[in-house]
């Protein structure tokens, strides 16, 4: 890795963006006031308008503020039709109901291949909340189907959803990883729809296996666990996407938020709950003062690292639901203070050029691959984030709170 890059890098990310909604606000200061929220989303909005019309792929990662796209939709072909989904809920526009039904089809493929864990993240977001806002039974079916094929990575010595690497080969065999849990809820959906418990036993046997091995004293997370994939015994904590295997990458802690509290919701399990609860004190308890996390809690470089705002969005949407799944007022606040941070400082309004909502996100750090740039996944759950705070009751039927 390229030190005076790096250190570069992160003097620029250390300097709050001047967006014109707003500057970095520290711990505890002002909170996103519902007109400021409703002014990024229309932000957003009309930033659709303009853009979606002309994109028939998968927006993956914007290079020189451009999105650039996955034709098989990759890990993150969801998110665009999700976005897009969110898009009509608050609209009602239906061009954003065409272009999002568009998007599924092209995602139909991929509900039948086991190639990785990724099946939640692309179908969540896109077929089951395409069911849950229209009834239509093409997404509940396709949705489960998906979350069968998911079920053939299932390892039963291990307990776990194989993360990486195509069934029948010796690579990444044994390999869980913290984003799985994002993954689980659409075992739940199926669960739910078919009465057929084995996909729900899985997710939680999932979640046990996460919780055991990935959970430090602390709160903390490391990105990965392996396993010996014949015995299921332990291995060790390792890393891809973090800063090293015992440090606690920002968006990986997210997605255990979110995905820990998801699972308390629908099976009622309070060591889920708690486990959720834990990791947040966690992540809030180093968040920086300007509340946009950095990539890595534990990089060296600390505070002035570059930031990951896809991390404070999905962490934005975990604290709100846990703050409803604990009755406490302290997430749905902290969560409330990052949003300010994201509006605040990472929107993209400052240049004409740019095609996604939020700006400073962080792809693969280590890999110096995608640093201050946009992500699908940190629009989708930008506008998740915001309709939480602003059209409860709508969201909730969208993604099943």
């Amino acid at each position: 890795m390229n030190l005076s890059r790096r250190t570069l890098l992160a003097s620029a990310a250390a300097t709050p963006l001047l967006t014109g909604t707003g500057l970095a606000l520290g711990a505890g200061e002002a909170v996103a006031s519902p007109a400021k929220l409703r002014g990024a989303l229309d932000y957003g909005l009309a930033k659709l308008k303009a853009v979606a019309p002309g994109i028939t792929s998968f927006p993956e990662i914007t290079r020189f503020e451009k999105w650039t796209y996955v034709a098989d939709g990759g890990w993150v072909g969801g998110f665009w039709p999700g976005t897009l989904w969110l898009a009509h809920l608050d609209s009602g526009d239906a061009r954003f109901r065409a272009l999002a039904e568009a998007a599924n089809e092209r995602l139909a493929p991929r509900r039948l291949d086991p190639r990785d864990h990724d099946l939640g993240f692309l179908f969540s977001p896109s077929w089951v909340t395409a069911h849950r806002l229209t009834g239509g039974t093409r997404w509940r079916d396709g949705a489960i189907e998906a979350a069968a094929t998911l079920l053939q990575r299932w390892n039963p010595a291990g307990r776990f959803l194989r993360a990486w690497g195509r069934l029948g080969t010796p690579d990444n065999a044994g390999r869980v990883i913290i984003d799985t849990m994002m993954n689980l809820d659409l075992l739940a959906f199926a669960t739910e729809q078919t009465g057929d418990r084995r996909f729900l036993d899985i997710a939680i046997a999932h979640a046990r296996t996460t919780q055991a091995h990935f959970l430090r004293a602390d709160g903390s997370t490391p990105h990965v666990f392996d396993f010996d994939p014949d015995t299921g015994a332990a291995v060790g904590p390792n890393t891809v996407q973090g800063y090293s295997p015992t440090s606690c990458w920002s968006r990986g802690q997210s997605w255990g938020i979110y995905g820990f509290t998801t699972m308390y919701r629908r099976t009622g399990l309070r060591e889920f709950r708690d486990t959720a609860r834990k990791m947040a004190d966690y992540a809030l308890s180093v968040l920086t003062p300007d509340n946009v996390p950095v990539w890595d809690y534990r990089s060296p470089l600390g505070a002035h690292d570059v930031k990951d705002s896809s991390a404070g969005a999905i962490l934005a949407c975990g604290l709100l639901d846990l703050a409803k799944a604990t009755g406490s007022d302290r997430y749905r606040d902290r969560a409330l203070q990052i949003l300010d941070g994201l509006v605040g400082t990472c929107l993209t309004t400052a240049s004409a050029r740019a095609e996604a909502v939020l700006a400073r996100g962080t792809r693969n750090r280590p890999a110096e691959d995608g640093v201050e740039v946009s992500l699908p996944y940190g629009d989708y759950y930008l506008f998740e984030a915001i309709l939480r705070v602003l059209k409860p009751a709508q969201i909730a039927k969208a993604i099943g709170l």
